[in-house]
């Protein structure tokens, strides 16, 4: 039987993450995993721009040697966020910032 921690935060609904898929539709990648894999670097520059955007899209490099699912879930937990999507070698990330300006921040639909 797996523990489940007090700490962890909860899942994202169905609808929540159709509704964020449908905001990074049209979003560039912000972070491009390379050679280097899910390296310190990396993970601090989605970790920055999670915070300035809440939603980004990762692509995952042809020479990154990093596997797609994996990867998606260990960078989710490096960088707190979660994971929505994984189209082909792209992540969809999304981690909530309290501190954006009201008017700026992501507004998830009720469950």
């Amino acid at each position: 039987m797996t523990e489940i921690k007090n700490d962890e935060k909860p899942a994202l609904t169905s609808r929540q993450k159709k509704y964020l898929k449908s905001l990074a539709h049209d979003l560039p990648a912000l972070v491009q995993v390379g050679k280097e894999g899910l390296s310190e670097s990396l993970i601090e520059a989605a970790d920055v721009e999670l915070e300035r955007r809440e939603l980004i899209k990762v692509k995952l490099g042809k020479n990154s040697g990093v596997e797609k699912d994996l990867g998606g879930e260990q960078l989710a937990k490096a960088t707190d966020s979660y994971l929505v999507q994984i189209i082909g070698k792209t992540l969809i990330l999304y981690r909530a910032n309290p501190k954006r300006k009201k008017d700026e921040r992501i507004k998830l639909p009720k469950a």
